[in-house]
């Protein structure tokens, strides 16, 4: 079942819905702690009750929260609320490749620019054995920050 804004997930408050996938719905939050936005993604209620797909998720998380590279989404939580397991990550600003992409040509110089940058955090990745994870379906977004303005790969992030 969807979260609707103003539900509150131990110390994150959901804002509003930002996509929705096969492994579940992502959320943007509130943290009520550090007093910033958030991704919450959230394990529908069906893989939550079957324990094959409620492992890979939470193998998933901790493989993700495992890398530390500017071009791989950071993960901050990974938590289950009677019954509801979510994962808390970054928030990304910005737009995913496929919209990207969609929208109008790129120059090569940004097609290399994109490529290299994906190119690194798998790279990161696969020293630490996540690319196979991070390969498949994965979601790409290019974010808007003032320290990284290029692209990071994520999964569930961003809207679907």
């Amino acid at each position: 079942m969807p979260l609707t804004p103003g539900c509150v997930l131990g110390p994150y408050e959901i804002l509003a819905p930002l996509g929705a996938g096969g492994m579940g719905e992502v959320y943007r939050a509130r943290d009520s702690r550090l007093e910033r936005e958030i991704a919450v993604k959230v394990l529908p209620e069906h893989l939550s009750r079957d324990t094959e797909a409620l492992a890979r998720f939470e193998r998933e998380v901790k493989t993700v929260a495992a890398l530390n590279h500017p071009n791989i989404l950071a993960i901050h939580d990974f938590a289950n609320q009677s019954g509801t397991f979510y994962a808390v990550m970054e928030l990304l600003d910005g737009e995913t490749l496929r919209g990207r992409l969609s929208s109008a040509a790129m120059g090569w110089q940004k097609t290399v620019e994109i490529g290299v940058a994906l190119a690194e955090g798998l790279s990161a990745a696969h020293a630490t054995a996540a690319a196979g994870w991070v390969g498949g379906g994965v979601g790409t977004m290019m974010a808007r920050s003032a320290s990284w303005p290029g692209w990071r790969a994520s999964k569930g992030s961003a809207p679907a």
